[in-house]
């Protein structure tokens, strides 16, 4: 099975970008938030103790998004290849993530970064709360939290990460195909 991460800010349309990639190559879209908001939904050990976190917009513990992950990868070990949306977010999350892939012997195919600048991210959080039902985009605080949170722990694990991988940095402005045709370029 092979890996492709696709990162960036909150917002930055990874979702959408994953969703395409999915189509086009046949890998399986693991969202993080999704599946987060799966455990917590269906109240799963895991899901209990991630509540609190999600709903304040804060990031989820690192051992614990290494458990969950240890059993996304062996739950996806047959498929193809799988889509990291959302996942590594921090830098001991990068060494987490390397450590799983080593111990299961898979591989980490790609790395794709799409950049976004702060102002843009905000226009597109307020069209996605206006047509998502999803509680936690309705508070425009919480779309400033989750662009702090971003640049204090995701930025620095980006910059981390392309010190043990090649990342592949894009730019994240334009229309959907656009950006689909820059990333598909490198793929």
């Amino acid at each position: 099975m092979e890996i492709l991460i696709i990162t960036g800010p909150p917002y930055s349309g990874k979702g959408t970008q994953c969703e395409i990639i999915h189509k086009q190559l046949g890998f399986e879209h693991i969202s993080t938030g999704d599946r987060c908001r799966f455990e917590k939904e269906n109240k799963t050990d895991i899901g209990k103790i991630m509540a609190d976190y999600e709903e304040k917009g804060d990031l989820v513990p690192d051992s614990l998004m290494k458990d969950l992950f240890s059993q996304i990868l062996d739950e996806n070990i047959s498929n193809k290849g799988i889509i990291l949306d959302g996942y590594p977010r921090t830098s001991p999350q990068v060494d987490d993530l390397l450590e799983l892939v080593e111990q299961k012997e898979l591989e980490i195919g790609k790395v794709l970064n799409i950049e976004v600048p702060n102002s843009e991210l905000l226009i597109r959080a307020k069209k996605r709360a206006e047509t998502s039902d999803r509680k936690d985009d309705k508070d425009p605080k919480i779309h400033l939290k989750r662009i702090a949170v971003f640049e204090e722990a995701t930025r620095p694990a980006i910059e981390y990460m392309k010190t043990k991988l090649a990342v592949k940095t894009f730019d994240g402005l334009g229309s959907i195909k656009e950006i689909t045709e820059r990333i598909g370029a490198s793929l």
